[in-house]
């Protein structure tokens, strides 16, 4: 039997469904995976489209996803490098430059298929990986009680409509300095939810995140610190472990990373001075 694909970014397959010995037919619901090229379309003349990417990704917030990803590259400053965004194909997003904005080759040192789960495989070098942050994060802001941050693993599953359904599922959470979800995106790729949620912000003209929580499930890498940061988020929290570089650049950057954000804990890896509590080794950060 072929799958059937849901507008949900949601695929059933037949399976056998085995319990104990006993083996019966079923259905299952899992996460749709499939390519979408990302193309960039300048204004001078005779300038041809280029394609950037092809990222392996949920469908569903296409634009979005284009949008955050030129953005969290560095190949666009912000919403007014764009002059529009648009679905060429059912796997294909074209965002068109405003005249004056030039695409940098440099900014495209990624190879041409990235995997839903790669994030900065397709970079050459640490080098090429690090863009610089457009926004400064603002020291000390926002300040936290550790009853916000314990509430918010509870708050990201409640909008995981995803996940839910599926269980295979990656979500990105912006909140507030009270715990109050404000938005929620979802991929099979962790890179691709964060970059959806950067997207749509940018389309709505709220960069930088100032006084803003991102949550991630998972682990947190270091190219999810670095979309963050770009993006002037002051809060990273993981409900998995963060990796050893994205606690270096947590800390260059001036970012509170928190990581196992789970079952009413968590580990602070990176300025301990937002998180209002008692015991903290603040030199250790």
């Amino acid at each position: 039997m072929a799958r059937t694909c849901h507008t949900s970014g949601v695929a059933s397959v037949p399976v056998g469904r085995v319990t104990g010995s006993l083996s019966t037919p079923a259905l299952d619901e899992l996460s749709v995976e499939e390519p979408l090229e990302i193309r960039v379309a300048e204004r001078a003349e005779n300038a041809t489209p280029t394609s950037v990417a092809v990222t392996m990704r949920t469908p569903g917030d296409d634009m979005e996803l284009a949008v955050g990803f030129l953005f969290t590259e560095g190949i666009i400053a912000g919403p007014d490098d764009l002059e529009g965004v648009e679905r060429t194909g059912p796997n294909a997003v074209m965002a068109r430059l405003r005249p004056g904005v030039a695409l940098d080759p440099a900014k495209l040192d990624r190879h041409s298929f990235v995997s839903s789960s790669c994030g900065a495989c397709g970079k050459r070098s640490i080098a090429a990986v690090r863009v610089l942050g457009r926004h400064r994060i603002v020291p000390g802001e926002p300040h936290l009680a550790p009853e916000v941050v314990h509430g918010l693993p509870q708050a990201l599953r409640a909008g995981q409509s995803g996940f839910a359904r599926t269980g295979g599922i990656h979500a990105s959470g912006l909140f507030d300095a009270t715990g109050r979800l404000l938005g929620l995106r979802e991929d099979v790729g962790r890179h691709n939810a964060l970059d959806k949620l950067i997207g749509a912000e940018l389309f709505a003209r709220r960069i930088p995140l100032a006084g803003r929580l991102v949550l991630v499930s998972g682990r947190v890498s270091f190219e999810l610190v670095q979309k963050a940061a770009i993006a002037g988020v002051p809060v990273l929290g993981a409900v998995g472990a963060p990796s050893s570089l994205a606690v270096d650049l947590a800390r260059g950057c001036g970012m509170t990373l928190l990581g196992f954000v789970r079952d009413a804990r968590f580990n602070v890896y990176s300025d301990f001075g937002r998180i209002d509590s008692t015991g903290f080794l603040t030199d250790s950060a």
